[in-house]
């Protein structure tokens, strides 16, 4: 995994805006479909070239031949269907911060306003149905292997810093999910792990950089509110253990691990403090953390690496621009979000990064404008952090 050597290198978290039109040819007539197959190459180009331009060093396939990004897996995975949503599913939507503000989540729900930009209808197509396991899981390979070939080509091209590709986790995966199959919960769990670790390993085995997705082991605190400190930790602790296991015997430099805490446009008043689980983000077998600094939620959180080490060899990759809001962030900033990191943690040791993906959290627009403010702001750091 390169590093800060010279410079604050930069990067995204991985899901960008997929063009209005592929998204509808995906959703009309599927991602597999002869007409949308040349599309979904050429968009991937093009969007490679784009971060390029606009100045990120470690870049992606923007997630373009991908559903949601925890269900995305259900369609490369048999034993998985997609069925009607069962009148006794335990409810995803739920939590601290609805039982707190009851009224502006009705709002946000009537007007559909959570995750900001919704025009991405192949994105949203796996929500329609729940993931229920009804036989032995195992993993195909032909779709990892065709988004493999994809932003091999593009980079043929462009060839860029480094690239990454994102997957989700096993805890991430379970959201949801209806099992009956699998006699216990465990049983599941190591089920979907030994699963989703082949695309782990076809990915790093292609040169890229694995980037493992985990949005549900911190929201899960929220999401629960029966639970307290201790069992929620416990849940944490058994996520990334059963993680572990999917990672094991993979190149740790050759893999981080994405943190957040849902990025639905809400109060987030009741986000488990970084405090509470950095040790536990820190036992997962990856040369590098993501994890949210921008949004006003986290944005002090940067404290915290005054009294907790960095392991050696490791990297963080905090966001120094956000989804959260429409205002596009000034380069000085940026800059300066940057520098709170380098100067705690040595400028070798940091990445700059986004919160969460933009993909299906913020018009185009204005998603392509931070990533453009990032890359200035690095621009920034690095000028005055290397002439100390």
């Amino acid at each position: 995994m390169q590093r800060s050597i010279d410079r604050i290198l930069t990067t995204h978290v991985g899901a960008l805006q997929r063009p209005a039109a592929l998204s509808a040819a995906m959703a009309e007539h599927g991602e597999w479909a002869p007409e949308v197959l040349p599309r979904l190459s050429a968009a991937v180009v093009a969007v490679v070239a784009r971060q390029q331009d606009t100045g990120i060093d470690v870049v992606d396939d923007g997630e373009f031949g991908k559903t949601i990004w925890m269900w995305y897996i259900r369609d490369r995975m048999d034993g998985i269907e997609g069925q009607d949503w069962s009148q006794s599913a335990e409810p995803i939507m739920k939590g601290r911060d609805r039982e707190q503000f009851p009224g502006f989540y009705a709002w946000a729900d009537a007007n559909a306003s959570l995750f900001g930009y919704m025009e991405d209808s192949y994105f949203w197509s796996a929500n329609i149905t729940q993931p229920v396991v009804t036989g032995p899981i195992r993993y195909r390979a032909d779709a990892v292997r065709r988004d493999i070939a994809n932003l091999t080509a593009a980079l043929g091209e462009r060839p860029a810093t480094e690239a990454f590709m994102p997957v989700v986790a096993p805890a991430s995966i379970e959201v949801g999910m209806a099992n009956e199959y699998y006699g216990s919960r465990d049983d599941l769990m190591r089920a979907l792990a030994d699963a989703i670790r082949e695309e782990y390993k076809a990915i790093v085995d292609a040169g890229f950089v694995l980037q493992v997705d985990d949005a549900w082991v911190p929201a899960m605190w929220d999401r629960e509110p029966d639970y307290d400190l201790e069992t929620y930790r416990r849940y944490a602790a058994m996520s990334i253990e059963v993680l572990n296991h999917a990672l094991d015997g993979l190149p740790e430099d050759r893999i981080r691990y994405h943190l957040c805490w849902g990025s639905w446009h809400g109060p987030h008043a009741h986000d488990v403090p970084l405090a509470d689980i950095v040790d536990i983000m820190l036992r997962v077998k990856a040369g590098a953390y993501l994890i949210e600094a921008a949004n006003s939620r986290h944005e002090h959180e940067y404290h915290l690496w005054e009294d907790v080490k960095l392991p050696d060899g490791k990297i963080l990759i905090p966001g120094v621009v956000t989804h959260a809001t429409n205002q596009v962030e000034h380069p000085e900033l940026v800059a300066e979000r940057i520098t709170r990191y380098a100067d705690r943690l040595g400028r070798e040791n940091v990445m700059a990064g986004a919160d969460c993906g933009f993909g299906s959290r913020i018009h185009p627009e204005l998603g392509w404008a931070k990533l453009a403010s990032l890359a200035e702001g690095a621009a920034l750091a690095s000028d005055r952090i290397w002439k100390r």
